[in-house]
């Protein structure tokens, strides 16, 4: 259908909606407080699934079931409006939410690899396994541009540096929506360069700071045609980006030519003002097309549409904002496209699968940067008696952080499919143990120990690190809106201190004459000074995700280490960084050429 016809069809169907009709269009809300009969009578224009929340049973089966049922009520039954909704997640490391998935390396650590069609790969399997669930819309990609990793959601971002972000972003949404998901571009815009890393808080800088830095990389993103836009939590120079007609109308919709649909983060709205009908105000006119309102939608409803008969928010601008969202639905082919039981995608049985897999695995082995190797101790010798120890040996949810089933993430082994960095290392070198804690570690029985250390799962604020409340408030001395305080996750930048088990591991095992080599499972750089102290190598492995094999690989010496420092390394005795952005030690000239086809 041409770009004319759609914009014929956009206006027919304006035409003929009530005003709670287009609202309802405007409005998406969480599968939990919502049902196919609220999706038939208030004619929603969305449902997603927010982090953690799926159906019973929870196979790619079970949300074809679901989002079947919601599609089915918006457009299988005569008295329903009949405009298809979109459905969507975040899948921002593999279609995380479904068990079984391939959970690749988050985007930190495809940051360390470099490699855009590495991204594009795993955009693509991704988008299958999508495909496979019923899901149309995919919250990702992430472009931030991370410059404090005190920020917890820096393994979100790919770096620091603006153009890898640019590069990997046009190539994540290129592959995503050449497979028949729609790929939203996130968060406009700032969110990587708060002050001291605060999640959702103050970016303070000028216009030209803010668009080298972190308005750049959505340059080709736009150009290749992404779809939709998610605003930001964080304020800019005072104002949050969620009320910000100059970032979402002036510059995004107007200087930029985006005329897709913009949607608003998790209730990302309440926070303008603390009245409800003010904050839907300021957010409508600023340009917000879609409102992720996950619990309070119809109060969203009810809202707005006063707003409208009160003259607060114009016609022509609810028009305006259904007209791009039937035009997103529309480019997408969704008015064209069976029910997703009768889909062709819900057919595939590709979640989980090898060759999925398989790929998960190689971006690990490129994603894990090698800081240290004194006495060239690595690579490791199959035959070699390793000791494999430390708290994230033997786990899959440490592996693979928050966003992994549920937002904040999940530990253990028993939720998620793969292999853990201690299985990897079992299963090519037969002399290997696991000892936890490395309490009967010696030189009489083991010839090198592995010590695979780091944080626990996290997502978004949680994973903040904050040394004071004050920060805060300075912070948000200067913001027009209402803050959430949240506890952060640590108190600190140095892991002896947020997390002193994996020191007191390491030193525990190098009193009895074992030579270590420590595997940091994090979301970002940490002062680990102590820790490289007395290790004899040391390897910074990222969240891999499900397919810890390729820590293993490498480390073994499978393949040699490519991946290189995506942000500095902060050192704990000043403001030079340890380790420069781009650092990373290698073993020798291998070949490491690879096809990343699917």
């Amino acid at each position: 259908m041409s770009e004319a016809r759609h914009e014929a069809v956009a206006a027919a169907w304006i035409e003929r909606m009530t005003l709670r009709q287009k609202i309802g269009q405007m409005t998406m809300a969480e599968r939990k407080s919502v049902t196919p009969a609220d999706v038939k009578r208030f004619a929603l224009g969305a449902v997603l699934s927010g982090g953690g929340s799926h159906p019973a049973g929870n196979a790619p089966a079970d949300w074809v079931g679901m989002t079947d049922a919601f599609w089915q009520a918006a457009v299988g039954d005569p008295d329903s409006p009949g405009v298809p909704i979109l459905f969507g997640c975040d899948a921002v490391h593999g279609n995380n939410s479904v068990s079984g998935a391939t959970i690749f390396p988050h985007n930190i650590g495809l940051g360390a690899a470099g490699d855009a069609e590495l991204v594009a790969a795993a955009a693509r399997v991704t988008a299958r396994e999508m495909l496979a669930s019923g899901v149309d819309w995919n919250f990702a990609p992430m472009l931030a541009v991370a410059q404090d990793c005190r920020w917890g959601r820096t393994y979100e971002s790919y770096g620091g540096d603006p153009h890898r972000a640019a590069e990997f972003g046009r190539r994540f949404v290129e592959e995503l929506q050449g497979q028949g998901i729609v790929a939203c571009v996130k968060h406009w815009v700032g969110d990587g360069g708060t002050t001291h890393g605060i999640d959702q808080g103050e970016t303070t800088l000028s216009w030209e700071e803010l668009e080298a830095t972190h308005v750049a990389p959505y340059y080709p993103a736009l150009e290749a045609g992404v779809m939709t836009v998610m605003v930001s939590f964080n304020s800019w120079n005072g104002e949050k980006c969620h009320g910000h007609r100059f970032l979402v109308t002036d510059v995004l919709k107007a200087r930029l030519g985006f005329d897709g649909l913009v949607v608003s983060d998790w209730d990302g709205i309440k926070y303008l003002d603390e009245d409800y009908g003010t904050a839907v105000r300021l957010s409508v006119n600023a340009g917000l097309d879609m409102f992720m309102v996950p619990e309070r939608w119809r109060d969203f409803i009810d809202t707005l549409e006063g707003q409208v008969r009160q003259g607060h928010v114009g016609q022509d601008r609810i028009d305006d904002a259904v007209r791009r969202i039937l035009r997103t639905k529309l480019r997408h082919g969704l008015f064209d496209l069976p029910r997703p039981a009768a889909r062709a995608g819900a057919r595939f049985a590709c979640t989980g699968s090898a060759a999925h897999r398989d790929i998960a695995r190689d971006a690990v082995r490129r994603s894990v940067v090698l800081l240290k190797n004194e006495a060239d101790i690595l690579p490791l010798d199959p035959a070699q008696r390793i000791l494999v120890a430390g708290k994230s040996a033997h786990d899959l949810g440490r592996q693979c952080g928050g966003w992994t089933l549920s937002w904040q993430g999940e530990t253990g082994n028993d939720t998620i499919e793969g292999t853990t960095v201690w299985e990897g290392i079992r299963a090519m070198a037969p002399n290997a143990r696991l000892s936890e804690d490395g309490a009967d570690a010696g030189p009489d029985r083991d010839d090198v120990a592995v010590v695979v250390i780091g944080e626990t799962p996290y997502a978004e604020g949680f994973g903040d690190i904050r040394v004071g409340d004050e920060l805060l408030v300075e912070a948000g001395s200067t913001v027009d809106g209402v803050a959430d305080p949240i506890e952060p996750y640590a108190r600190s930048l140095a892991l002896a201190d947020i997390h002193p088990e994996d020191l007191a591991c390491i030193r525990r095992i190098a009193a009895r004459g074992v030579p270590v080599v420590a595997v940091l499972i994090s979301g970002r750089p940490l002062v680990v000074d102590r820790e490289l102290a007395v290790s004899n190598a040391f390897v910074a492995g990222w969240l891999p995700g499900s397919e810890g094999r390729g820590v293993g690989e490498v480390l073994l010496g499978r393949c040699d280490f490519t991946g290189r420092l995506p942000l500095p390394w902060p050192d704990g005795r000043g403001d030079e960084p340890r380790f420069p952005a781009g650092y990373g030690l290698v073993y020798s000239r291998f070949d490491n050429a690879v096809s990343h086809d699917v």
